[in-house]
């Protein structure tokens, strides 16, 4: 059922509106006692996630027992994170997600299902695992609040997969991540329906139809306007997700005729810290460059590769590899095998070897970022040269070059007419 939708390409949400939006739907939903919130993590910072958690303790008090945010495979939130990102919401009541211990698994999508939906791309089981809060916790509701936005494992980001993923565990999430990397990133990405989407709904439908969950689902863009919140929409089951897709890929897609021969992204330290969430310059970008192209990602925050020591490692291990040699790493390498959301990870961060990807880090030096496939680029060289201060998003000419300029790749998906099919 869906309790509130609106939004469209122009509209722009105020703070009272949004508000109030929230608040007349929490009237909907009647007395509650106990209440979690699953938020993103700071990541997320854009999403108007933030406002909206605070905006339902505003209204539930001290029936908001848990904040769990969705951290996957990220990094625990700090403290002036969450200060930042949630003010006025007491911090004793975040708690943080350990994928590799906080999870249970409440049920199991079979083999024969996955090798269907995939066309033979994968062929296993695959646990559905959420943190052990949502599943032992005794909430009378659960608030899972989020940002759909085009998203390189599940087609477009959130519902089920702030579930799933976001408190799930290291076996679910890497081998979710995996199907979608081995059944074709251009093939999930901009589709809301996808394999992995499915099994996501598969498990959804019979393994965790009992809780209470609400999805309370936030389309952002960038426009003359600004950034802007275009649409809430929020529901107890798929359709508020398909209507939040929907609007997200008009205002989320970008779609070019032509191809890009010169990219520049920019990365903002706060958000962007590691190449684990920084690969978004690439994987967003990946359809609109042209062959012999080039990318180049501006990164003064990158200070290492994984955000979990362990996928840290494997990836300096085994580079961001064209797709054939990662899967052949995979089938003779039983570190990967047992980290496959790593290998989906190395597969979404490589450009097939069509376009040269040049990182600028401001904390890894030339040898760690040539390691692990990617071209070296000076930091303040590169700045210098292609000043975020001085752009626009979109087309700009530099030194009589012409350069396509994205200050932030989380909120997009480009891609160029003709590759996009």
């Amino acid at each position: 059922m869906v309790y509130y939708g609106k939004g469209s390409e122009g509209y722009a949400f105020s703070h009272d509106e949004l508000r109030q939006a929230v608040f007349d739907t929490l009237d909907k939903l009647g007395k509650r006692e106990k209440v979690l919130v699953i938020p993103p993590d700071f990541t997320r910072f854009f999403s108007r996630a933030g406002e909206i958690t605070r905006y339902v303790y505003e209204y539930y008090g001290s029936a908001v027992t848990d904040i769990l945010p969705a951290l996957g495979t990220h990094f625990a939130m700090e403290a002036e994170e969450i200060e930042r990102m949630y003010p006025g919401v007491p911090p004793e009541l975040f708690r943080v997600h350990d994928w590799r211990k906080d999870v249970v698994t409440v049920g199991t999508v079979p083999a024969e299902y996955i090798r269907e939906v995939s066309g033979g791309a994968v062929d296993y089981a695959w646990p559905a695992q959420v943190n052990r809060l949502l599943a032992e916790g005794g909430f009378d509701l659960i608030l899972s609040l989020g940002q759909v936005v085009p998203h390189e494992v599940l087609g477009m980001a959130n519902y089920n997969k702030n579930i799933f993923v976001g408190t799930g565990g290291a076996e679910g999430i890497n081998k979710s991540h995996f199907i979608g990397a081995a059944y074709g990133m251009e093939k999930v990405m901009g589709r809301a329906i996808n394999p992995v989407r499915l099994v996501l709904n598969y498990a959804s439908d019979r393994f965790t139809n009992h809780l209470p969950i609400v999805y309370v689902q936030t389309v952002v863009s960038k426009g003359d306007d600004g950034l802007q919140l275009r649409g809430l929409y929020i529901g107890d089951d798929m359709g508020c997700f398909e209507q939040a897709a929907a609007l997200s890929l008009k205002v989320n897609f970008l779609m070019t005729d032509r191809e890009m021969k010169k990219v520049v992204v920019y990365l903002d330290p706060e958000e962007f810290r590691s190449t684990w969430v920084g690969n978004k310059s690439i994987y967003r970008t990946r359809m609109a460059i042209a062959d012999g192209g080039e990318l180049i990602v501006l990164a003064p925050g990158l200070k290492q590769f994984g955000e979990d020591p362990d996928n840290d490692r494997l990836i300096r291990k085994y580079g961001y590899r064209p797709t054939p040699q990662v899967m052949k790493f995979v089938a003779e390498n039983e570190d990967l095998q047992n980290g496959l959301g790593v290998a989906a990870h190395l597969i979404h961060g490589t450009s097939e070897g069509r376009f040269k990807i040049t990182y600028c880090p401001g904390h890894l030096s030339r040898e760690e970022i040539e390691s692990v496939g990617f071209d070296y680029g000076n930091l303040e060289e590169m700045t210098g040269k292609f000043n975020p201060a001085k752009l626009t998003d979109g087309w700009n000419a530099v030194d009589g070059e012409e350069i396509y300029y994205i200050s932030n790749p989380a909120l997009g998906l480009w891609a160029y007419r003709e590759r996009f099919v």
